[in-house]
Order: C-alpha cells, then sequence, then structure tokens
C-alpha cells in the first residue's frame, strides 16, 4: 500500500441491514465509524445477534487512533461493548448517543474503563497525524444524529451516517446542509459514503409530523387503552406519544427493560419532555381505567424475548389483553422480519385487540433518505469518490447508479462489500484486497466466532429433528446387555411411532451384533452405529435426522 494513499474497509453494514462498521486508515493511523449488531434473520436459529468480525482491528489495534458513532441504534453502538472489552480506544459521539452507549456498557461492567467523549457539532476533534473529525446534525429517526466529516491528507471524507430530509422533524433539528455545504467546499469532498437503505424509493420520506398526527388520531379516538410498540431508542416518537396521551388526559407507563432504561435516561438528559404526572409506574396504570392508559413498550420488530410479543402470547406477567384494546407496531418490519411480525399481530387480535401498522395507517415513516434526498446529498458534497453503505446489495447498486446520473463517473463510484479494501489517492482508486470480514454471533453469553459449522447443525435439528439411540454392551462379550433404547427429538411425525421405535431398535440391536467381533473402541462403535441408524432411518423415511449414540460398557 502506497504510504499517500487512503484505504476504506468495511467490516460490516454493505450488502446487509446491521452490524455497520467502517475502518479509514492512512499510515499509520486509522479510525473506525460505527460499531453495531444485526438482529438473527431465519437462518440463525438460537442466535441473539450478530456483530463484525474485529480480526483486521486486532492485527492492526496499534493504528486504532479512536472510534466514532454517528446515532445511537443498536445497529450502530451495539457491538461497542464488545469492542472496547478488547480495545482501550476513546470514542465520540453526540450527548444523546452516549447516554445510550453509557447504559449499554454499564449492562456489561464496562463502563468504568470505557474513554466517552461528547461531541458538539462543529468541534474539531484531531485523531492521531491523518485526521481531524466534526461532526454535523442529520435527521434520522433518533434525536442527536449527527454525520461525520473527516479532514485527510487528500481532502475532506463525508459519512453521512443514517439520515433523511425532514423540514419539521419532531426535535426540530434538520439535516444541516448549511454545514455541509462549508464542509465540502466549493471544489467538493474528497469521499462520501451516504445511506442506501432506501436508496429504491422514488421521491421523498414523509415527514416525522405527518406520524405524530397519526398517533394522536389514535389515542384520541381508542375507546379502549392502547398501546404503543416502537424501538426503545426512538426516543421522538415516544415524545409525539407523551405529547397526544397528554392532551387526551392519559397517563403513559413504559414495559420493557431496555425502554424503561432509555426513557429514564432521555428524561434526565433533557430529550424526552413530560409534564408532571404523565409518565406513571404500572402499580398507577393498574388501577386506573383502561381508557385512561397508554402502554409504550418494546417488541415492534416481533423480537422473541420482547415486551409485545410476551403480551400477544399471553405470557406477560402486567399486561394481558383485553377485547377493546387498540395496538399500533410503530415501525416497518426489518427485512427479514416481516413473519415474526405478523405472527405478533395475529396474536394481538386473536385477543380482541384492534391492531393499528404501518400497512393501514401512517403510525411510522422511515428515518432514511429517498431518491430525492440522496441527490440532493450528493449535489452538496460534489464528491471526488463514492461509496454507497448501509444497505444490501440491490440498495448499494441502486445508490451508485443513482450517482452515476449526478456527475460521479463509474470509475469513481465503487459498490464494496464486506471485507473489501478499497484504495484511493488523488489519481484513482481500486479494491485492492480483501480482510475477513464475516459475522460473529452471539449466543446467550457466548461468542461464536466460527459460526456457520454451529448454525449450520442448529438449522438441521431444527429441519431433521434428532433420533437418540442407547445401548449398554457387555464388557466380556461386547453384546448388548438389553435392546437399545430409542427416543425421537422433532424427527418426523410417525402415527405409529411405539411401533417404528422398536424397528429402530431391532435395527440397532443387530448392528451392535455385527460390529461386536470387529475389535472397535467405544468411540468407534458409537461413530459407527450412528451411520448404520442414520442409514436405517433414510431408508424408512427419505429422512436424515441428526443421530446421537450413547454407547457404555458394564
Amino acid at each position: 500500500m502506497a504510504n499517500d494513499a487512503l484505504r476504506a474497509i468495511p467490516l460490516g453494514g454493505l450488502g446487509e441491514i446491521g452490524r455497520n462498521m467502517m475502518v479509514l486508515e492512512y499510515g499509520e493511523d486509522s479510525v473506525v465509524i460505527d460499531a453495531g449488531v444485526m438482529f438473527p434473520e431465519a437462518d440463525m436459529p438460537g442466535v441473539d445477534f450478530a456483530i463484525p468480525d474485529f480480526s483486521y482491528l486486532r492485527e492492526n489495534r496499534g493504528k486504532l487512533r479512536a472510534v466514532l458513532i454517528t446515532h445511537g441504534h443498536e445497529d450502530h453502538i451495539g457491538a461497542l461493548p464488545y469492542l472496547l472489552g478488547e480495545m482501550d480506544v476513546p470514542v465520540y459521539s453526540s450527548r444523546l448517543t452516549s447516554g445510550l452507549i453509557e447504559a449499554r456498557l454499564r449492562e456489561r461492567r464496562l463502563l468504568d474503563k470505557a474513554r466517552l467523549n461528547v461531541a458538539e457539532p462543529g468541534e474539531a476533534i484531531p485523531i492521531g497525524d491523518a485526521f481531524t473529525a466534526r461532526f454535523f446534525r442529520v435527521c434520522h429517526s433518533i434525536p442527536d444524529a449527527m454525520g461525520i466529516a473527516l479532514d485527510t491528507p487528500l481532502g475532506v471524507v463525508v459519512h453521512t451516517g443514517d439520515f433523511k430530509i425532514d423540514h419539521t422533524p419532531a426535535d426540530g433539528e434538520p439535516t444541516d446542509f448549511s454545514a455541509l455545504s462549508r464542509i465540502a467546499g466549493e471544489n467538493g469532498a474528497f469521499l462520501l459514503f451516504s445511506d442506501s437503505t432506501y436508496a429504491e424509493i422514488e421521491g421523498y420520506t414523509q415527514s416525522e409530523r405527518a406520524v405524530g398526527e397519526a398517533l394522536d388520531r389514535v389515542i384520541r379516538d381508542a375507546e379502549g387503552r392502547v398501546l404503543v410498540a416502537t424501538f426503545a431508542s426512538l426516543i421522538s416518537r415516544i415524545q409525539q406519544v407523551v405529547n397526544a396521551a397528554a392532551k387526551y388526559g392519559r397517563k403513559v407507563t413504559v414495559v420493557g427493560r431496555s425502554m424503561v432504561n432509555n426513557v429514564r435516561m432521555a428524561r434526565e438528559m433533557g430529550y424526552l419532555d413530560a409534564p408532571d404526572g404523565v409518565i406513571a409506574p404500572m402499580s398507577q396504570a393498574r388501577r386506573l381505567p383502561l381508557e385512561e392508559v397508554v402502554i409504550v413498550a418494546t417488541g415492534s420488530q416481533g423480537e422473541p424475548t420482547s415486551a409485545l410479543v410476551r403480551i400477544a402470547n399471553g405470557e406477560h406477567r402486567d399486561v394481558v389483553i383485553v377485547p377493546g384494546d387498540t395496538v399500533v407496531l410503530s415501525s416497518s418490519p426489518i427485512p427479514g422480519n416481516e413473519t415474526v411480525v405478523a405472527r405478533t399481530i395475529d396474536n394481538l387480535m386473536r385477543q380482541g385487540a384492534n391492531a393499528v401498522y404501518s400497512r393501514v395507517a401512517l403510525v411510522h415513516t422511515r428515518g432514511h433518505a429517498a431518491r430525492e434526498e440522496l441527490k440532493m446529498m450528493l449535489s452538496v458534497v460534489k464528491p471526488r469518490y463514492f461509496v454507497p453503505v448501509h444497505g444490501e446489495y440491490r440498495h448499494l447498486a441502486a445508490h451508485a447508479s443513482l450517482a452515476r446520473e449526478m456527475g460521479v463517473p463509474a470509475s469513481r463510484a465503487f459498490v464494496l462489500e464486506d471485507g473489501d479494501v478499497l484504495e484511493l489517492d488523488a489519481e484513482r482508486g481500486e479494491v485492492a484486497e480483501r480482510v475477513r470480514a464475516g459475522h460473529v454471533f452471539i449466543d446467550g453469553g457466548r461468542t461464536m466466532e466460527v459460526g456457520g459449522a454451529v448454525l449450520s447443525r442448529r438449522s438441521k435439528l431444527a429441519r431433521d429433528g434428532a433420533v437418540a439411540v442407547s445401548a449398554v454392551l457387555s464388557a466380556r462379550s461386547g453384546l448388548p446387555l438389553a435392546d437399545p433404547g430409542v427416543a425421537f427429538y422433532g424427527f418426523a411425525d410417525l402415527e405409529d411411532s411405539e411401533d417404528f421405535s422398536i424397528k429402530v431398535s431391532k435395527h440397532a440391536l443387530s448392528a451392535l451384533e455385527d460390529l461386536a467381533d470387529e475389535g472397535l473402541d467405544l468411540e468407534q462403535l458409537r461413530a459407527r452405529l450412528s451411520r448404520s441408524v442414520a442409514d436405517f432411518l433414510y431408508g424408512e423415511t427419505r429422512r436424515r435426522p441428526t443421530v446421537l449414540a450413547v454407547v457404555e460398557s458394564a
């Protein structure tokens, strides 16, 4: 690598939704922008979430000077506790984002060692010898969202973060295009990274004010209790619910640990304004008539352990759906979550709730720019080089095509994937190599760095089930002392399962008798018995469950 080249290395967030992480490197200095999680998809059974692979950062930890965070959503801050658990590096973000990061680090007992810094818009932040960072305000679906401008020896690099153009945002802070224009200057920026999530959508994203008006109508017209499910970090949406509840004489109570923590923190920091007495504890809300209560809960994405899903399944200790309740899902399903969200809505309606969601009412609007807004960003920043970020591959490709329409030469618009190493200098750019950038799966308290094999086995178990065969052999003769036991776990739903179990047992007995004279040790016997039973099951059912053979000697 030439010392005068800027290297851009996405470790997550390109070709997928979530897990956002971009590394910028010049000489002996590097900086990370965002460190997020990706929520599990259908092919990730048992996984809580995925984070970026930090292998490249570990190998080059001596270069890492800072982590810059654009805003406080989990797909941008959720991996920070894991990164800071390994590397002592300062973190810069806006005030609300810093508060949300503090909450995540406190949960993992990492807060005392973390070097968190609040960055004000326009403040110059030196980072090593190569970079100076300046944050600028953007409008998103969470307050205090920022874009980042990095002064580099080759020119200004602009990273939009997640953004949209909303002239009437809930928090009163529109995207600061005047600051962007000053940053880019007359000749434009050297490089632009821009949010691509809705690069396929024509026109403009609807204003947050329209959502506030829709929520106002729902709460005004509801005859009974209202439950609003949204992201715990969507403070501006919670503010709109509080405003409507106060207007119509209702109390707001909050359920879900992350929601409770974020509401408390946002009120303490002044980002959530609630008249005295409007936000009430559940103990008080239980004593009120239903028509005087609004509940704000987590679970708008159908997360299995969230408050709304437990309510929908009749498993929540404090909230039971009653006919006449109105439940508002104030979000759009993340790609891959459509089925679980639909199931949650069905379960709520089975219990008599009136479900209101984005397909039937304007109770959510996107936090991301559509094509006309993306064009405006390109026209203001005027980048020499362009890299679309934050989106699946088709979103990135659509955004790159849009940039070409706006005058960026095709040779300077790069559609990257996680792990690509883009090298740029004043004259040209190219993908020079690839680095490791796979998914690292978080499963409870475990980190699965080699997750593919584990997930493959889990998927196979979910699809085909398992069959356990157990036998005790005579230490003297090597023959079974009794007929082998057989148990089915999620295997084919056989009407004659008892008779079939006897058939499997007889096959296992015969196989063990045949193997008795081969002088195999117990480990070899287990392997041979598993293969024999698996072949027998396939011949009988055309299915291949996982076969667990337990063979002991007595």
